[in-house]
C-alpha cells in the first residue's frame, strides 16, 4: 500500500486516519511523522519521504506518512495514537518530538521508535544524527572564498554572506554554527548575517529576509528553513545573487543562482532503518551517525555553478573535508557542545 498523506487536526481525526491500514496489515506497518513545513518543502520532509517510500518498496511493508497542521503541539498525541493503532515502527522527523518520544517509548515496548537529529535513551529507540555542522562548514568555507571574487557574476567585493534559519533551535543552529565557523576559517573578519524566519513553511517570509540581506551587502545566503527556503532561493534568482540549498540538492531550483547545497542523506537513513526493522535487526538503543566520513552529509556536485568557481576554491574545500574526516579539524557541534560564543 502506498503512503497516504493526512492532515491530522484532532485526536478523532488521528484515530480515523490510522485505523484502516491496521485492519489489513499482516506485519506491523511503519509510520513516518512529517515535520514542520510539511510535504512539498523540496527539502527535509520530501527527502525523508523519498527514503520512506524506497524502504516500503524494498521490504514490502505497509506504511503511512502522518502530517499535522500543528505537529509541534500534537506531537505526543500523534505518536501515542500511532502506537495504539498498531504501527510497529514509528519514526518522527520533528525535532521537538524527541523528549515526548523518550517518555512514551517505555509505555510501548513492542513498538520501535526513531528520532532524527538528536540522541534519546530507550532500548526501543534508535537515534539518527547527522553531522550537519561538518557539511555546513564546507559551505561556509566555499562562500567565504567566493564572496569577494568580483570576477564571478553576481558577487561584490564585500566580505558579507548570510544564513537564514527556520527557527532558533539547536537543530537549526548546528547548521548555522558550522557555516559561520567554516567561513571564518577562510576569513576571520567576514560578516555573516544571521536571521530566523520563525517558520518552515513561509516562502514569502524567506524571500523578504533574503532580499534584506542582499540589500545589506550579502551576495550569498544559506537557507536552513525548509519550505521557507524556497523563497530564499527565489530571492537569489530575482536579485542576481546566490543561495545555498539544504538537505537535498536544490541547485536546479534556480540554476546558476544556487552556489551549492548541503546534502543531508535523511533518505538513506530512513530507508536503512526500515530495512533493518523488516529484517528483525532494529537498532534499538543505538545512535546511528551520518557524517562526512559516512557520506551522510556532503556538498552537491554544483553542476550549474562549478564552471564559474575557481578550481583553487574547490581544492581548498576538499582539503578541509579531508582534515575534518581525519580529525585535524573538529567542527563545533551545538547539539553536544552547546553554543559557541559567536552564536550566543
Amino acid at each position: 500500500m502506498k503512503p497516504i498523506h493526512a492532515a491530522l487536526a484532532s485526536a478523532v481525526a488521528i484515530g480515523a486516519v490510522l485505523a484502516p491500514i491496521i485492519a489489513n496489515a499482516e506485519t506491523a506497518p511503519v509510520a513516518l511523522i512529517i515535520a514542520q513545513g510539511g510535504l512539498g518543502d523540496g527539502s527535509w520532509n520530501d527527502t525523508a519521504n523519498a527514503g520512506f517510500e524506497a524502504g516500503l518498496e524494498s521490504t514490502g511493508l505497509e506504511g503511512r506518512t502522518i502530517e499535522s497542521k500543528d505537529v509541534v503541539a500534537q506531537g505526543e498525541e500523534i505518536m501515542r495514537r500511532a502506537a495504539d493503532g498498531g504501527f510497529g515502527l514509528i519514526a518522527s522527523l520533528e525535532w521537538i518530538h524527541g523528549e515526548a518520544m523518550q517518555a512514551l517509548a517505555p509505555d510501548y515496548p513492542d513498538a520501535n521508535w526513531v528520532i532524527m537529529n538528536q540522541t534519546r535513551e530507550g532500548d526501543n529507540v534508535a537515534s539518527v544524527v547527522f553531522a550537519e555542522h561538518q557539511g555546513s562548514y564546507l559551505a561556509g568555507a566555499l562562500a567565504a572564498q567566493v564572496t569577494t571574487d568580483t570576477s564571478i557574476e553576481g558577487i561584490n567585493a564585500e566580505p558579507v554572506i548570510g544564513v537564514i534559519g527556520g527557527v532558533k533551535a539547536p537543530g537549526i543552529d548546528k547548521f548555522i554554527s558550522g557555516y559561520i565557523e567554516g567561513a571564518r576559517a577562510i576569513n576571520p573578519d567576514i560578516d555573516v548575517k544571521v536571521a530566523y524566519a520563525e517558520s518552515f513553511g513561509d516562502p514569502a517570509k524567506g524571500e523578504q529576509l533574503a532580499k534584506a540581506m542582499f540589500d545589506e551587502g550579502a551576495d550569498i545566503v544559506y537557507q536552513v528553513a525548509g519550505g521557507t527556503g524556497i523563497g530564499i532561493i527565489e530571492a537569489a534568482k530575482a536579485e542576481g545573487r546566490y543561495a545555498i540549498g539544504v538537505d537535498t540538492d536544490q541547485d536546479s531550483m534556480a540554476p546558476g543562482h544556487v552556489l551549492t547545497s548541503v546534502l543531508k542523506r535523511v533518505d538513506v537513513a530512513v530507508q536503512s532503518v526500515i530495512e533493518q526493522y523488516a529484517a528483525g535487526a532494529f537498532p534499538g538503543g543505538e545512535v546511528i551517525n551520518f557524517g562526512l566520513a559516512e557520506n551522510g552529509v556532503a556538498l552537491s556536485d554544483m553542476v550549474h555553478t562549478r564552471d564559474r568557481i575557481p578550481a583553487a576554491y574547490l581544492e581548498k574545500v576538499e582539503e578541509l573535508k579531508a582534515q575534518i574526516i581525519d580529525g585535524t579539524i573538529e567542527v563545533w557541534d551545538v547539539s553536544t557542545q552547546g553554543y559557541p560564543d559567536f552564536l550566543q
